[in-house]
């Protein structure tokens, strides 16, 4: 796309809610504000909160303003913990839009305390109540997959004794989503956001993928964790491409939107692209600048990143 021609009709979007315009939602075709604009290369995927200032509080308007700039896809974390009503509306409205439906947490994450690692049988059984709950909720919105974090090291076991704990416990929990073509990705996480967690690296994630052997358990791979924890993403993503079912992403530092930090965001989207990936990649960072003003240059940043 254009990018002088992208920044003028960003300009003229900006405008036009400033002046308290209310076309943006309201379906008239004529409006240049209201027309959708090009869909992304990949399916970059949102989240509430992100476009609020442009979009206002209310869900449905930010699941259309997402649509209107051209976005296909939508994650939400916090899914699981919203009301079945507020869960149906976001899936009828994106249904709507043919908007794909990203991750949501799947379980009680431990983040400084062990669970799947300890090989206990109370927390392996909650865990896998978690699942079973988590499909009914995926069934719900629509979505295939659902983030997994094996919790904090049992600093009182081996790791080799608690991998296999780990295993087990997701052998157990692919069993119950096969049968609903569901997917749990497991997301490593890096040392100095969240210190003492099992899971930290690509390799660790993929040798426990391939230990499950399950079509149930795949990698997220959130490069903003793995820049900071191990670099090396693109021969990371080469090696484990047959475990990543799922991205996720951030600049670092700062975990904001992509070109406000070191990671070359244009030729890693250009990688993955040519791999011929065609999920979702997940948005879960913040927004450099405040205001309406910082939320329209996340999604010029994706634009510009999207150019190949």
């Amino acid at each position: 796309m254009d990018r002088k021609k992208f920044l003028a009709n960003s300009a003229i979007a900006a405008a036009g809610i400033a002046l308290g315009s209310t076309n943006t939602f309201a379906g008239k075709k004529d409006s240049t504000i209201n027309s959708p604009k090009k869909k992304f290369n990949l399916k970059y995927a949102p989240h509430f909160g992100m476009f609020q200032n442009n979009a206002g509080e209310d869900l449905i308007d930010q699941l259309k303003f997402m649509h209107d700039q051209g976005f296909t896809a939508f994650e939400d974390n916090g899914m699981k913990g919203r009301t079945v009503a507020t869960q149906e509306n976001i899936a009828k409205q994106m249904s709507k839009t043919n908007m794909e439906m990203g991750v949501f947490v799947a379980h009680n994450i431990y983040w400084t305390e062990p669970n799947l690692t300890s090989g206990k049988k109370d927390l392996r059984d909650e865990f896998l109540k978690d699942i079973k709950e988590s499909v009914e909720v995926a069934k719900r919105v629509n979505a295939t997959w659902m983030t997994v974090v094996p919790g904090h090291v049992d600093l009182r076991l081996d790791m080799g004794y608690q991998t296999a704990n780990v295993v087990e416990s997701l052998k157990q929990a692919s069993a119950i989503l096969e049968p609903h073509g569901l997917i749990m990705v497991l997301e490593s996480l890096n040392f100095y956001n969240h210190p003492g967690l099992f899971l930290k690296k690509i390799p660790q994630a993929y040798e426990i993928c391939k230990a499950v052997n399950s079509p149930a358990c795949k990698i997220l791979d959130d490069l903003y964790h793995q820049q900071i924890q191990e670099g090396n993403l693109i021969p990371n993503i080469d090696k484990a491409w047959e475990e990543i079912a799922y991205f996720q992403m951030g600049d670092n530092p700062g975990r904001n939107e992509p070109t406000t930090g070191e990671i070359n965001y244009l030729n890693v989207f250009k990688h993955i692209h040519e791999k011929g990936f065609k999920g979702i990649l997940g948005m879960e960072h913040g927004n450099s600048k405040p205001g309406k003003e910082g939320e329209m240059a996340v999604i010029e940043a994706y634009r510009n990143s999207d150019q190949f």
